[in-house]
């Protein structure tokens, strides 16, 4: 069995000043831009905790609270929430920060699932994630619910695929 890891082992913090290409001519930053900083933070910690190469199967709930602008410094905070066999669910927090005033913005948060990889591209096991303080089994719980609503979800996707009746 492989050696458990606590979720501070592979947490990542990105920072990155948003700049003009990043935004749109009245100036705010594309929710792509901020996709994709989300998935280097969450593949960074998924990495860290595997040591494998990791690609994202799924993004989860990613929801925009609020914008960012040019000259906004965003700031991506990721961590493993729960693990599987092969799969790993992370959380991102993304905040903003106005460098002339100070002022820090919660501007959204996503869960992803990234599965970890062998030589072959095929599915490796993850380690199991130890469970440090009681913030790391909330998110662990919570996860697990997630995680069993996307089952459930999927299962009916193929279902109705199978049959619209069903839809």
């Amino acid at each position: 069995m492989k050696t458990e890891k606590s979720a501070q082992d592979s947490c990542m913090i990105i920072a990155r000043i948003m700049l003009p290409e990043d935004a749109n001519p009245a100036g705010i930053v594309h929710g792509g831009v901020i996709m994709k900083e989300i998935d280097n933070a969450a593949g960074v910690a998924a990495v860290r905790h595997t040591r494998k190469i990791c690609v994202t199967a799924s993004i989860d709930r990613l929801d925009f609270h609020k914008p960012a602008f040019i000259g906004n410094l965003l700031t991506v905070k990721a961590g493993i929430n729960m693990t599987g066999k092969t799969s790993m669910e992370i959380g991102a927090r993304v905040e903003t920060e106005d460098l002339l005033t100070g002022v820090k913005t919660h501007l959204a948060s996503a869960y992803l699932t990234f599965v970890a990889l062998g030589k072959d591209h095929r599915p490796v096991g993850v380690p199991p994630l130890k469970l440090l303080t009681k913030e790391d089994i909330r998110r662990n719980r919570e996860a697990l619910a997630r995680k069993k609503l996307r089952l459930s979800e999927k299962r009916k996707e193929s279902e109705c695929q199978l049959d619209t009746s069903k839809c």
